[in-house]
């Protein structure tokens, strides 16, 4: 399918109009009435107006669907409480309780195996191929099994330059944001493998390369909304497609966004975590 895209001007952000004219355009009411559908969003340690995109497509097709619920792609981080999702859709405990109470929240469990599917096994053979040697084993495939009572999957987060991956978001919020240990742990012990240099800002990593493969293993459809975030939190792009054409228009957009070059190379670097409280 094509991308459906809004970007920002230089010096300008995407309102509310904006994000509400994509979302109609990409989810039209008559093709999701008696639907299920399924949210997939980022927890709080992702930064991005996902209470924006969250509230929009409720008021597009959560009328129409039959379910519209959310799930927290939290991959190995702790559990949401109510409340914390509450804030992370920038709903009120009230709304909560009234407009959308018949949405159902889900936090992923990654460490309970009932709660997982094995959907397959990528082969020792394609393993080698997608990391480019570095590894050659075979690496079962394990997924959030509530996935497969929903008809659509949609996947809203932001991309951003990743140190294990090369660029966040896509199907990542799949695998390992909803994802079994296997696949994670081996996620992140071949973006260690390959090192940082080599990742963090790079297109097409072989971490990316396993990501999409796992991703296309999973036989529920799919759809993305995928935002890039300037600093200041405003949205300066969404694009609306499949997650590997939403993920890799984002990228374009993020590579211009987040990264600067630099003609020569910094002797020392020094890196301040921000606060988590």
């Amino acid at each position: 399918m094509s991308v459906l895209s809004k970007a920002a001007r230089i010096g300008q952000s995407l309102d509310i109009s904006n994000v509400s004219e994509l979302v109609g355009n990409a989810l039209p009411v008559e093709d999701y009435r008696g639907k299920k559908i399924l949210l997939i969003l980022p927890d709080s340690t992702r930064t991005a107006p996902v209470g924006l995109l969250f509230k929009t497509i409720y008021d597009q097709i959560g009328k129409s669907a039959e379910a519209l619920d959310v799930m927290i792609a939290l991959g190995t981080h702790p559990p949401m409480s109510e409340k914390e999702i509450c804030e992370r859709l920038e709903i009120s405990e009230e709304q909560r309780q009234t407009q959308y109470k018949s949405v159902k929240f889900h936090n992923h469990e990654w460490d309970n195996p009932d709660a997982l599917r094995e959907i397959g096994v990528i082969p020792a053979s394609d393993i080698s191929n997608l990391s480019d040697g570095r590894f050659e084993m075979e690496l079962p495939v394990k997924i959030n099994q509530r996935l497969f009572d929903y008809d659509q999957l949609i996947i809203v987060g932001p991309v951003f330059p990743h140190e294990v991956v090369g660029f966040s978001g896509g199907n990542k919020y799949l695998f390992p944001g909803v994802s079994g240990p296997e696949l994670l742990n081996f996620f992140h012990w071949l973006g260690a493998v390959i090192s940082n240099p080599k990742i963090n800002g790079h297109k097409w990593t072989s971490v990316r390369k396993v990501v999409d493969r796992a991703g296309g293993m999973v036989n529920v459809e799919k759809r993305c909304f995928a935002m890039v975030v300037r600093p200041d939190k405003s949205l300066a792009g969404l694009f609306f497609g499949t997650p590997e054409s939403a993920w890799e228009a984002a990228v374009d957009l993020s590579d211009k966004t987040h990264i600067i070059y630099k003609d020569q190379p910094f002797h020392t670097i020094l890196s301040c975590a921000p606060p988590h409280v």
